[in-house]
Order: C-alpha cells, then structure tokens, then sequence
C-alpha cells in the first residue's frame, strides 16, 4: 500500500475534522500525486512492483488456462451470435426496397424461398422476410445462452478458486504481516478483491469480445453499402483512445485508494463490535458511530468524485453519437436524393452505423468500469505474490517430525531475536534445556520477552540469532506443519469459534471420536458445566466464545489442547484473571494435563508454578534467574522478592475484603 494512499484512511481519534476537510485534504493529496508524478498509473509508488495493464491481462489469462475447452464453447457460441445479430437490419432494406419500393427482389431472398411461395404477392415477401428474421433471432438467442452459461459457470469458478487461493496466502503470511492486516480489511480483499476475477471475465474479455465482433461486422457491411460513409464511421474510432488516454489514467489510482478507504472501514466496523464490552463500558457508542459515519461520508464523496470521472466518457459519447449520427443523414440522405442510395440502404445504413457506435461505445464504458476491477484484481496478485511464512528457509527443511518417534527434549542455544520492523533485540542470549516431559515456567514482569520466547517454541517467529532445537534438530530443518502438529497453546486471551462445544473441542482432530471428545473435556474439567447446558456439547457458544464464561472457555481451551495430544504444550497465562472455583478447576486440570508432556508456562500467579522442573526469571529480554522454587527461593533475588510481594499483596486484599464487613455492626435501613 501507498503511503499516499493511507491519507484517506479513516482517523483513529474521535475527532479529526469532518468527512468534508479529510475528502478535500484528499483532493489536495491525489493533485500532488499527479503533478509530482511519484505513481504509476495505478496509485503506487514508482519504484515499487509495477503491473501494466498487459502484465495484468497475461496474468488473468494464465488464471484462464484450466478451463480452456469451456471458454472455447463460450466465445465460439458468442462469436456466432453476434454475427447474426448483424442479419435482422439487413430484412429491412429489403422490406424497403422491395415491398414498399419497387427495387427487384434479391436473389439470395429468391433461393432460399420455397417454390410454393408465390413471390410476386408483396405480402408474401414480407411474410418471408418477417419469417426468416424471427428464425435467425431463435437461433441467435438459443446460442447466446449457451454461450453466456458456460462463461458464468468459468467465471463462478475461477471466483472460487481465486478466493479459496487468497484465503491460503493469508492464513500462511508470516505472523507479523497478519498482525499488520484488520479483520475486515482482509476479509473484504478476500471476499470482494478476490472475487473480481469472475466480473473480469466479462468486463475483460466476454463483452470487449461482442463488441469487437460487432464492430467488424458492421464495418464489412458499411464498406458494401458506402465508403465513403465508411470513412465518416471510422473517424469515431479514436473517440475511444482519446476517452482512455484522458479519464482511465486517472480513475483507477482513486479506485485503489477507495479500496484502501473500505479495508479500513470495515477493519474498524469489525474492531468496534469486537471490543463491544469496551465501547460500552467507556460509553463510547456514539463517538464510534460517528467515527463509523466519517470514515463512510468520506468513502462516499470519494465515489462520487469517481463517479465523474467515469461519467464524463459517457457524457461524452452522448453527446458525439447523437451529433455524428446527425451529419451521416445529412450526407446519406443527401444521396438518396441525388438517386446514388436507396432510402433501404440509407436505413441499412443507419441501422448498422448504430451497431457500429454500440460496440465503440460499450469499448470505452468497459475501460471505464474495468479500472474497479482491475484494481482489485491488482490487489489480489499483491497478496498472492507476498512470501508465505519462513519462505526464505522453506529450502531447508526436509525432516519430517514423527509423533511416534519424537522425544521432546527442547533447547535453546545462544537465542536472540528481533522483530522485522525493529533494531532492538526482544530477547538475548537465551540458553536453557528442557528435557522432555519437564515443565518450564517462565516469570518476569510485563514486557520481559515470556510470550516471544514462548512464540519461538510455537515457532512462530525464528530467532534472529542462535538456534532453537527439538531433540537436537533446528526447528528450521523441520516441516513446519509436522512440527506444529505437536504443539498444543492455550493462551490467556483464549480464541473460540462460533460454533458448538463439540467443534471447538475437536478443532485440531476433527475426526476424534465422541468417547476422546469426552475425555478430554473430563480431563480439562469442562464437563462440569458442559454437563449443566441445555444442549449439552451441541450448545453453540458465540463468537469468540461469549456465551460462556471466562474460566468455562478457558476450561474448553484446554480440553481442545488435550485432545490434540501434543508433545509439547504452551500455556501463557492460563489461570489469570480467573475466579478461586474456575481457578481450583483448571488447575486440578492442569496435574494430567502436562504428566508426560514438555510444558512451558507463562505464570502470573506464582503459586502455581512451585512444581516446576526449571523456572526462569526474565527481564528485559534475558534470564537472569533459574532453577526450582525451592532453588530459587534460597538465594533471595529477584524471584523470592516476587513471591514475598504477591504473598503480602494477597494477605492485603484477604484483610481489605473482611474489613468492610466488620465495620457494619447494624443492618442499614433503606430510605423511602
């Protein structure tokens, strides 16, 4: 995306100027990109990956390949059609000529006449001819539709398969890129920007196809019947270069920059019922609504402003055809007077010219509205071209993590890491080995580097230095798919899908049995509340899980965790924030839940961690404490003077909660 292009998007503060101030900030912008002329004709920056319209075509054409045999039965059938829609106009010369005139009648009419048919009858002619232009129009219309359904069926198709491409692209990018796309923004290029390649195969190639069959056609008779009213005709033909050369140029920049205004409109459409519980407990309804309409307004006085732009071609030729038909009567009938053209072949004539001017006229409306498409289309390429996760060490990884055969020893070995956008290392000098079947708890203030180092073992990012090894192979000499197979994460913001217990619970083995689906939810201590529902495990829980409680989707998650049987589990803060009776739950889950599995957990509450293998103080990015609780705990530093803080904290608030209560000697009356 443009730097420029994000001068439209909309504001993250409450109030920033109306929609009317951003749009002519906007108009001021898109000016001093065309003067300075530091895009290509597609609103990106020069310098940066260019597409042509030629690059974009050989591209759609590629797409094409696969259903080569039906798009050939389509435009066949098209082609066809078309060329007899070009027969009607010339019945009515005849009709004319030779039943209202007296011209003889032609000799093609005469041997495809029946021998029966008395031709001399005027209204027999006309009967014939009226026959044989209804016969051709049948035939016409029943191969048009032929035609126009194998091509909707290509199209549908090709939309299905570009979207089902996108979709994979995005859910493979590195982590860091996601984090960097909204929900609705890419949830729009998927659904919309995606699904512009069925509309391209019409706007592209099916009607500029009908067009440019017409046109010929219509031009092969026009220089039958007169040249030089030929020459009048063709005179109209660079109307379509000049209305590309000055509109098109200039629509399809404002078109991405649309696109770019409604990924962010509908990112922060679905951020704001995301975050529903905020909005409302900060009575923030209004300013997101409003926040909502400006971002709206100003999408719709960008579509206005484009909407002029592409008018102006059809204002246009409007105006020309209406002007250029006038001066070829003029000049045919001018002939017809002068006896050098029959009033049929001025009405042929004229009839055809319309034909002429349709195509040309549909030529250059399709240019006009093909700047959406090929925006989008622009835009999905981008996503399809963008590396997918750990694309530069893909190459090496050919070891294949059997769960049969793998122990679980997990080391870190001179780790250090950064991310992408930054130079400041996240973590350093990380050095530690968990052996399999031990837990690893990792402590340390907000910001210590606990969840990054845990994102390593999850291998969602690769260090940046230093190796991270699962029985002594580089995690980056494994598939990545075998290893996150067995991987197990519940994490303190527990994510569920809008489905039944039963899916989510068998998320990552959708094909487990209903007696594992029990015993995991049994294990996780979900079945006490499962058991309590209406539904029981056909209960449907919500987005995201809101239908439930925090301890009943923290209990879930990790009932889907047990199912998955990993190897290896991760649990980043999964009893903070929770209630005593949801804590008791899980963490009487948690003594079978991590028996037999390496484990690394993110601990709030110290308390729950003193059985660990190995604790690890962090802070600012290194370990600067390790060993058991009772290791620890010896050599008062920091960790001790952790738990001494949380202890007096929790005494605190034990003392605070019975305090009010004794100050109450009385029952208080309440007043009337």
């Amino acid at each position: 995306m443009s730097q420029d292009s994000r001068k439209i998007s909309h504001d993250t503060a409450p109030r920033s100027g109306s929609s009317r101030q951003r749009f002519d900030r906007y108009r001021e912008e898109l000016a001093r990109r065309t003067r300075e002329k530091k895009e290509d004709a597609r609103g990106k920056p020069k310098g940066a990956m260019q597409r042509s319209f030629g690059t974009l075509f050989r591209a759609y054409l590629s797409l094409l390949g696969p259903h080569r045999r039906p798009l050939i039965v389509a435009f066949t059938a098209l082609a066809i059609a078309t060329c007899l829609a070009l027969i009607p106009p010339a019945g009515i010369k005849i009709a004319i000529d030779s039943v209202f005139g007296n011209q003889p009648i032609p000799a093609f009419l005469e041997r495809l006449a029946p021998a029966t048919l008395d031709l001399t009858d005027r209204g027999t002619i006309l009967a014939l001819i009226a026959g044989l232009t209804l016969t051709t129009i049948t035939i016409k219309v029943s191969i048009g539709v032929v035609g126009r359904s194998r091509a909707t069926i290509v199209a549908k198709r090709l939309q299905v398969a570009l979207r089902r491409r996108a979709f994979t692209k995005a859910i493979h990018l590195p982590l860091a890129r996601v984090h960097e796309l909204k929900a609705g923004g890419v949830a729009s290029l998927i659904r919309e920007d995606a699904g512009a390649a069925g509309e391209l195969l019409f706007g592209l190639l099916y009607n500029p196809f009908r067009a440019i069959i017409q046109l010929l056609g219509s031009l092969i008779i026009l220089a039958i019947t007169d040249w030089r009213l030929l020459l009048g005709a063709i005179v109209l033909l660079p109307m379509v270069w000049f209305s590309h050369r000055t509109w098109i140029g200039r629509i399809r920049p404002i078109y991405r920059d649309l696109k770019t205004l409604r990924d962010e409109v509908d990112g922060h459409a679905a951020e704001a019922f995301s975050g529903i519980r905020v909005v409302r407990g900060f009575a923030r309804e209004r300013a997101e609504a409003l926040r909502f309409a400006r971002g709206t307004s100003m999408q719709a006085r960008t579509e206005v402003f484009v909407w002029w732009w592409s008018r102006g071609v059809e204002i246009s030729w409007e105006l020309f055809i209406p002007a250029a038909t006038a001066a070829l009567l003029w000049y045919g009938g001018t002939q017809v007077v002068e006896g050098r053209l029959t009033a049929g072949d001025l009405v042929m004539f004229l009839t055809y010219l319309t034909l002429l001017l349709g195509p040309l006229e549909v030529l250059a409306n399709t240019a006009t509205n093909l700047q959406t498409s090929l925006a989008s289309f622009d835009r999905t390429l981008d996503l399809l071209e963008e590396p997918d996760e750990f694309a530069e060490t893909a190459a090496r990884a050919s070891v294949v993590a059997d769960p049969a055969r793998v122990r679980g020893d997990l080391a870190f070995e001179g780790v250090s890491f950064r991310y992408p956008v930054s130079n400041r290392s996240v973590l350093e000098g990380i050095n530690f080995t968990a052996p399999a079947g031990t837990m690893i708890a990792l402590v340390g203030h907000s910001g210590a580097g606990k969840t990054t180092l845990s994102n390593l073992v999850a291998r969602f990012h690769d260090p940046s230095e230093g190796r991270v090894t699962l029985d002594g192979t580089d995690l980056r000499d494994l598939k990545l798919a075998s290893y996150r197979r067995l991987l197990g994460i519940v994490e303190q913001d527990v994510f569920l899908f809008d489905g039944s217990i039963r899916d989510n619970i068998a998320y990552a083995r959708p094909e487990a049995s209903e007696a594992e689906i029990l015993r995991a939810a049994k294990v996780a201590r979900a079945d006490v509340f499962i058991e309590k529902l209406d539904g029981k495990y056909e209960t449907r829980i919500g987005e995201r899980g809101v239908k439930l409680s925090g301890g009943e989707r923290q209990r879930l998650a990790l009932a889907r965790a047990v199912l998955a049987d990993p190897r290896i589990l991760i649990l980043d803060e999964a009893t903070s924030n929770l209630d005593t009776e949801s804590e008791r739950h899980i963490q009487a889950a948690l003594g079978e839940i991590l028996h037999g599995r390496t484990s690394f957990v993110i601990a709030h509450r110290l308390s729950t961690i003193q059985e660990a293998d190995l604790i690890l103080v962090m802070e600012d990015g290194r370990i600067v404490e390790r060993g058991t609780h009772t290791e620890l705990m010896h050599s008062s530093g920091r960790y001790a003077t952790m738990v001494v803080l949380q202890t007096e904290t929790r005494r605190a608030h034990a003392a605070g909660s019975v305090a009010p209560h004794s100050l109450q000697t009385t029952p208080s009356v309440p007043r009337g």
